[in-house]
């Protein structure tokens, strides 16, 4: 059937809920965005219709103040119409696409959508935004339309900026349900639509959530303190500013921990799985309702100092108090900082003599070592994981193509004297004489594939020119410039200026270009 998404409703107004709703608003799409109906007010008190929307307004008014903004402009908001569970359900029914995102509960979500079957029209396409329940096992006990419409959708919040969204079905989905929500999710909602299979965390929490408590485990062994990790973790790195530590005030630490104990209890035989075993000053956090940001402190806790300014304080793990934050200095980091492409950046990260490139090592060795376990447990796919990485965690390059980047054979034998195991399949990869997951050829980029033993082109490598998969049709440079030769008489300009701007450097790779194209 061909499908137009014309109205979504959206089954629960928390934080995802709210802005889930904001962000289908923003590209057009008529929203109702229920929620459960509001207690009754104390006896005496004037109960007017609208008060049982009080929670569902409350929520919504919260996600359009916060910030950053969920939606690009204010008006968007004017296509959202609330409602409660009570009296609103059944307006579903001229709805194209309904979401559910109410608390991560199996009995609630499964009362809910026993009520979606009382008013939804059939065909109608039924997602999870769930990040901890197996989706196969939400859709038990419904009928045949409802499970062959069904999968999990989930989003990374905030929705608007976190660009990854993860698909993934149950094996009663409807491939035809499958390949339009990942090109949906593409062209309309401008995600990175990531196929995941049906396991604990999925591909991008799976994986993100592990190098996290891995790092916890490196502060105990290494001795490192907060501020230390988060400097070695953020932009030098090719990760965001928030780092590790921040990253978790933001996400909450509630919720890292919930996912580390879901892993944990879910994958028996994952072979990192003391990994994900809670430290007791992570618990001892949970107890003080130290959660981050959404508690006012966490990692950090901003204080207003004596002459009234703001000041951020950096919890000691040790101590459990609050601190001033101390910017440590490492000698491999100052030294690699200056140079600014990220690949040769992180070679020298990994190859200094210090704390800190000890701690590089250890870092990446254990992440290389994890992500070569999950295939082809959570993705068959190489470059899925990547994708999820980077669109749902914002690093730079993936974790498969970081290896790539230090090396895999070479990374491999360092790896495996320092204690750490790979995979089978990385070993028959490279006896068989394939020495990198990504390789380019005739400016394609291909991704190793495990399965068929055999590179294989990325999806959608057709429908783009991408200069730099034409490094080796380089046919002038300058500071700021690359000119390729793309082939059929065709030459491309590249450059890498801050925020795109053209002066100097630009303006004469331009008047290059028209130059060699016209001699040509």
């Amino acid at each position: 059937m061909k499908r137009t998404i014309k109205k979504v409703a959206v089954l629960g107004s928390g934080v995802m809920g709210s802005r889930i709703a904001c962000h289908f608003a923003g590209i057009g799409v008529q929203v109702l965005l229920l929620d459960i109906a509001a207690p009754p007010p104390p006896e005496g008190g004037i109960s007017k219709p609208s008060f049982k929307n009080k929670i569902v307004n409350d929520s919504l008014a919260a996600a359009i103040k916060s910030n950053p903004s969920p939606v690009y402009h204010k008006d968007a908001i004017k296509k959202i119409t609330t409602g409660n569970f009570d009296d609103n359900m059944k307006d579903i029914a001229g709805f194209d696409w309904i979401i559910e995102v109410v608390v991560e509960r199996l009995d609630i979500k499964k009362s809910v959508y026993e009520k979606v079957e009382q008013f939804r029209k059939p065909g109608t396409l039924i997602t999870s935004n769930t990040s901890g329940i197996p989706i196969h096992v939400l859709s038990e006990g419904r009928s045949d339309d409802f499970k062959k419409n069904f999968c999990g959708t989930h989003f990374f919040n905030p929705p608007r900026y976190l660009r990854l969204l993860e698909i993934i079905p149950t094996p009663d989905t409807d491939p035809s349900v499958v390949d339009f929500l990942m090109n949906y999710g593409d062209l309309y909602l401008g995600k990175t639509t990531v196929l995941c299979k049906d396991t604990p965390a999925f591909i991008a929490n799976r994986i993100g959530v592990y190098g996290i408590m891995a790092l916890f485990g490196l502060v105990d062994k290494m001795g490192l303190t907060i501020d230390e990790v988060d400097a070695l973790t953020g932009p030098v790195i090719g990760r965001p500013k928030s780092a590790t530590f921040r990253t978790a005030d933001v996400v909450g630490i509630d919720t890292l921990v919930k996912v580390a104990k879901g892993v944990y209890d879910n994958c028996p035989n994952d072979e990192a799985r003391d990994a994900f075993i809670i430290p007791a000053w992570l618990n001892k956090m949970v107890e003080n309702n130290w959660l981050g940001d959404k508690t006012g402190q966490g990692f950090f806790k901003k204080t207003k100092g004596g002459d009234g300014e703001k000041e951020i304080l950096t919890l000691n793990l040790k101590t459990a108090e609050y601190g001033p934050r101390v910017k440590p200095k490492f000698a491999t980091v100052e030294a690699a900082k200056p140079i600014d492409d990220l690949y040769q950046r992180l070679k020298m990260l990994c190859a200094g003599q210090d704390k800190a490139g000890e701690f590089y090592r250890h870092f990446h060795y254990g992440l290389f070592s994890y992500i070569s376990y999950r295939i082809p447990e959570i993705s068959d796919e190489i470059y899925r994981v990547d994708d999820a990485m980077m669109a749902g965690f914002g690093w730079e390059i993936g974790a498969f193509e970081s290896w790539d980047v230090l090396g895999v054979e070479k990374t491999v034998k360092a790896m495996r004297d320092a204690g750490y195991k790979v995979a089978a399949w990385v070993d028959e990869m490279l006896a068989a004489g394939n020495k990198s997951f990504y390789k380019i050829e005739a400016g394609k980029k291909l991704c190793y594939d495990p399965s068929s033993k055999s590179y294989k082109v990325l999806p959608g490598g057709d429908a783009f020119i991408v200069m730099s998969n034409y490094q080796d049709k380089l046919v002038w440079k300058n500071g700021s410039c690359r000119l390729y030769d793309l082939g059929d008489d065709v030459l491309g300009l590249q450059w890498f200026t801050k925020m795109g701007s053209i002066g100097g450097d630009v303006l004469a790779g331009i008047q290059t270009s028209i130059d060699k194209a016209e001699k040509e």
